[in-house]
């Protein structure tokens, strides 16, 4: 057994299980950030992004490409139409917000359980065969996912830091109170936010999509490391997601190498547990937050 390259492939597939929390955890965020509110609903919308994508691909034939922009976009628009309709009145009431969330992540649940049904769906994958870096074999499905997400958080970078949007968006995000007094209308930023959280969520489940099954259930588990993430980084702080979501993945994939899976998961609690007790703010996270 060549425990270098058991280590080699475990270190590839934890930065790509790690690039889609990482896209989980800003969207969360950003959702935080801009509404100082916890979005419950956040692993049912990463679960209509996969049935998404699925459905434009199995369903009409879609090239995956396509179908991944449709999703982001469709996306973004029904987050920012849900925060309109359905989370404006909670703009300042966190708590009855964040309850606002659950509800509206057991009815998203629901209507796909009534759409699609309990039965997990298997999606064609995005690419056959696999490439060869030396000894290490990837399945190339698995490379497109890593340069789509890619694509997708160097297109998040360059909104947030070079549009006007994105800019302002960063203020309300770092800085709520000083954003306004420096004329930013944060109301304005909300459905913003909002829907562009839905969108990386919805990007994060049909780019899984392809690589694991699709079921109404699909995204609790998401919304957990999504958590973790954001613990770990910083509540707030989306430097900190990106460093934390990296770190989950590999961590993830080397102690599903050496030990169990649920030794794995043990071990990621203790560590979140050891964060909260001696750096509540996590990795960058600012100290109010």
């Amino acid at each position: 057994m060549d425990w270098s390259i058991l280590i080699a492939q475990a270190t590839v597939n934890g930065l790509i299980v790690g690039l889609l929390y990482l896209l989980m955890a800003v969207g969360f965020t950003l959702v935080f950030g801009v509404m100082r509110m916890v979005n419950f609903a956040h692993g049912e919308f990463y679960m209509l992004g996969a049935f998404g994508a699925y459905f434009l691909t199995a369903g009409l034939g879609l090239p995956f490409l396509p179908a991944l922009a449709i999703t982001f976009v469709g996306a973004v628009l029904f987050g920012a139409v849900v925060e309109w309709a359905v989370l404006k009145p909670f703009r300042h009431d966190e708590l009855n917000g964040m309850i606002a969330t659950i509800g509206l992540a057991m009815i998203l649940q629901n209507l796909a359980l009534m759409f699609f049904g309990p039965d997990p769906l298997s999606m064609p994958s995005v690419a056959q065969g696999a490439t060869r870096f030396g000894k290490i074999a990837i399945p190339t499905s698995r490379i497109y996912v890593v340069v789509f997400a890619l694509a997708v958080l160097a297109l998040l970078y360059t909104f947030l830091k070079h549009s006007r949007p994105g800019r302002a968006l960063r203020a309300v995000v770092e800085d709520f109170e000083i954003a306004s007094i420096q004329g930013i209308r944060s109301r304005i930023y909300y459905p913003i936010g909002f829907g562009i959280g839905v969108g990386l969520a919805a990007v994060a489940g049909a780019l899984m999509a392809p690589l694991f099954s699709v079921s109404p259930f699909v995204g609790a588990a998401p919304l957990l490391k999504a958590f973790i993430v954001v613990i770990l980084g910083g509540l707030g702080s989306i430097p900190g997601a990106a460093v934390a979501g990296l770190a989950l993945g590999l961590l993830e994939s080397y102690s599903s190498l050496f030990f169990s899976s649920s030794t794995a998961d043990m071990l990621i609690f203790m560590i979140v547990i050891v964060m909260l007790v001696v750096r509540p703010k996590g990795l960058l996270g600012q100290g109010e937050a």
